[in-house]
């Protein structure tokens, strides 16, 4: 009986094995595509996590990764003491949420207004000038902003006083740098954002907008009722992404538009890691920060998931 079940055992393997040969040789040319994307993340991405261990040694470029000596948990201790880590911790936390509440709504909103213009010919002029902020760096992007918001010559400011109000100096005020912040990162990502969400919305079927204008359903309730329904599983992709992205904010933004007036507002993890692992040379309390980082972004994406799972919705996985 023993050697019955090892035989169809064998069987089964021989069958999968052949079968998994034979979608190869039918389909050859597309693995072979695929190739250089498998090497590109084997040497750029899952490699380089060994440098992970970093974060648990002393390390030393004299010794290198292997022959730096081994500390344990010091870096993180020496984390969770430090005051200043908390700060950006919350700093980084805060912008996020901020740009959340006010940004993540913007591109379906963009969506939906795009697929409501008749004219194909204004619409795809006015796709292009939400798009082109996106294709900007942000050394460029943060040039144009520092001059808008310049105190003297900045165009908003030329408004004010033309108004008769006094002039704000917008990038050394906290509260105002953090509106700043906000407000240009939206309209750096949310042209590209509709992008995803107006390709969604054409997967809609028609039919169902012909059969709410016959049961005389204006444009409004046919936005609430079907647009928005159809492009859910959607939105809620989009969220669980942008959650596990929470600890997380773009080096060159920051950095760009921060200043020491607005340290303890502007201050994030991407920075503070800079400036202790690069101008101090701290790598081994950096990399203790970034693996923290990383550990958080994981749960994030995982609770995320796991909640928008229980609305209903399908989820990453």
């Amino acid at each position: 009986m023993i050697n019955g079940i090892k035989n169809k055992n064998n069987i089964s393997n021989n069958y999968k094995l052949s079968h998994f040969l034979k979608i190869l040789k039918q389909d050859k040319w597309l693995y072979i595509f695929l190739i250089p994307i498998v090497l590109y993340y084997i040497i750029f991405k899952y490699l380089p996590m060994l440098g992970v261990m970093i974060a648990f040694k002393d390390f030393r470029f004299a010794d290198g990764i292997f022959g730096s000596s081994w500390i344990g948990f010091q870096h993180f201790a020496r984390m969770f003491s430090n005051q200043d880590f908390y700060n950006i911790v919350k700093n980084t936390l805060l912008l996020n949420i901020y740009d959340v509440l006010f940004g993540f709504p913007v591109p379906i909103i963009l969506a939906v207004m795009l697929n409501e213009i008749s004219s194909r010919h204004f619409r795809k002029i006015t796709q292009s000038i939400l798009y082109l902020p996106h294709f900007l760096s942000w050394v460029v992007l943060g040039g144009i902003i520092l001059q808008i918001c310049s105190p003297s010559s900045g165009v908003i400011n030329s408004i004010i006083s033309s108004l008769g109000g006094t002039p704000i100096y917008f990038m050394a005020n906290a509260q105002w740098w953090i509106v700043v912040f906000v407000v240009s990162g939206i309209w750096q990502g949310a042209g590209w954002g509709t992008i995803i969400y107006l390709a969604a919305i054409t997967g809609i079927d028609v039919q169902l907008y012909e059969a709410a204008r016959i049961d005389g359903a204006g444009k409004f309730k046919q936005i609430w009722h079907i647009t928005l329904p159809g492009i859910r599983g959607t939105i809620a992709t989009m969220l669980i992404l942008r959650m596990g992205s929470m600890m997380n904010i773009g080096f060159e933004k920051v950095y760009m538009l921060q200043n020491n007036a607005v340290r303890r507002v502007s201050e994030v993890i991407s920075t503070y890691v800079y400036r202790l692992g690069i101008e101090s040379a701290q790598f081994s309390y950096t990399t203790a920060i970034g693996l923290f980082q990383s550990v958080i972004s994981l749960i994030l994406v995982f609770t995320t998931n796991k909640i928008i799972k229980s609305m209903g919705e399908s989820g990453l996985w």
